[in-house]
């Protein structure tokens, strides 16, 4: 029997140390009784509104790149017609990307606590944990480990496609329902009709762990961190030239500065930062000392925190073939569903790769040209991603293009750091 835990004996977690403070001394995951013990009992849900505005009095928002104020999400999805479905997207296809993989390997219960505090409070009976194959069990074992359900809410796992879209929460909903993991062109958007054509609520695994702590100790124990337009802390996936890589968990508002001291420096000399994952900016060293982790911290240099990947690339390696790599990656990771992604996305990396591989100029007039034409016009957010990193990389790497077109050839060297797949490029005359 699950010993319930009170309130009043439950210590709140101190610091920024909240998802990731109850990690068991070997690092592994807690069972649900110690879990428990750890965090106490979910709180008792008086009515469906107090849940709503608690969520609004926190601020808490999507951590799953967009920022979206949970709350209004809560509400669009109480507006609909059909008893909800809940869905804890935990699938991640970015391959940089760490956090939420951390997150259900080491901390499922807090994400199955969220899940089923967000069904109950938009009166859903069935939440679906979506995430990597490697996971399932780990995550099977967890709902067993709490009796297959929870007050009423019965929870299921399902495995998705390792693909870099497969995030995109149309894409999830249409892969639930039996259809190929692709995104959908919209209306409805799953909040109106998800899975099973019921108001779905799609909340990123980490925004539901979260919302079970904020259940828990309160708004203004949430809001003790962070900034008052972004409070809470987040967690940081930190790639390529670090001496301590990793996942950690910071306050948003933190220098950036600070988050890259925290993790040992670069392991080498450092000449650029990649901020926000495949579809953020590349930023200069100059810049990222003046930069925090926060949308106002990074809108000055034209960057978000996004999937709050930070890559830091070495000085002797050239951004160039870097990003050629990463546009190509992006292209080939499409739906395919649209012009842009399929002529666009596939021009532009073609572009770089001549710069980078071939020895060819880039007129880069045309390559802004084709940057404008593929904004704002695809059937989902993939191809205005892919053109924010690109048109940063023409910026930050502007004197490496130029050594290119008059040199035939990069500074640096060619080694991979983003960790993506990468595509043999022939070299032609």
């Amino acid at each position: 029997m699950t010993p319930v835990v009170t309130r009043e004996r439950v210590r709140a977690p101190e610091g920024v140390r909240r998802l990731l403070g109850g990690l068991r001394p070997d690092g592994g995951a807690l069972g649900f009784e110690a879990h428990v013990r750890r965090y106490g009992a979910l709180p008792p849900l008086h009515s469906r509104h107090a849940f709503v505005q608690l969520v609004a009095e926190s601020g808490l928002q999507g951590r799953g790149g967009g920022g979206f104020p949970v709350a209004d999400k809560l509400t669009a999805v109480l507006a609909g017609r059909g008893r909800p479905v809940v869905v804890a997207n935990g699938s991640e296809g970015e391959p940089p990307s760490a956090k939420d993989k951390v997150l259900l390997a080491y901390a499922p219960q807090l994400v199955l606590d969220g899940a089923v505090l967000a069904a109950r409070g938009v009166g859903a009976r069935t939440a679906i944990v979506a995430a990597s194959p490697s996971l399932h069990a780990t995550l099977e074992g967890a709902i067993a480990d709490r009796g297959g359900s929870d007050r009423g809410v019965s929870l299921q796992v399902v495995s998705v496609p390792e693909r870099f879209i497969s995030g995109e929460e149309t894409a999830l909903v249409q892969f639930i329902n039996g259809g190929p993991c692709l995104p959908t062109f919209t209306p409805p958007r799953p909040f109106e009709r998800g899975v099973g054509g019921a108001p779905t609520l799609v909340q990123n695994v980490e925004t539901l762990a979260h919302l079970a702590l904020i259940a828990r100790f309160g708004p203004e124990w949430f809001r003790a961190v962070g900034t008052a337009a972004e409070p809470g802390s987040a967690l940081v996936t930190l790639a390529g030239a670090f001496r301590r890589p990793g996942v950690y968990e910071v306050p948003f508002g933190e220098p950036l500065g600070d988050i890259l001291d925290g993790a040992g420096g670069g392991a080498s000399e450092l000449q650029a930062w990649l901020v926000g994952g495949l579809f953020g900016t590349w930023i200069t060293g100059a810049e990222v000392t003046e930069a925090r982790l926060s949308r106002a911290g990074l809108a000055p240099f034209g960057a978000a925190p996004g999937a709050r990947v930070i890559v830091a690339l070495p000085a002797r390696t050239c951004g160039v073939a870097e990003t050629a790599r990463i546009a190509r990656y992006l292209s080939d990771e499409s739906a395919g569903q649209c012009g842009p992604c399929v002529n666009g996305l596939d021009a532009l990396a073609g572009g770089l790769e001549d710069v980078a591989y071939r020895g060819r100029q880039l007129d880069r007039e045309t390559a802004r040209r084709r940057l404008a034409a593929v904004t704002g016009r695809g059937a989902c957010r993939h191809p205005d991603g892919a053109a924010r990193l690109i048109a940063s990389a023409l910026r930050v790497f502007a004197a490496e293009f130029d050594h290119h077109e008059r040199m035939n050839r990069c500074t640096g060297d060619a080694r991979p750091v983003v960790p993506v797949p990468a595509r043999r490029i022939p070299v032609l005359a």
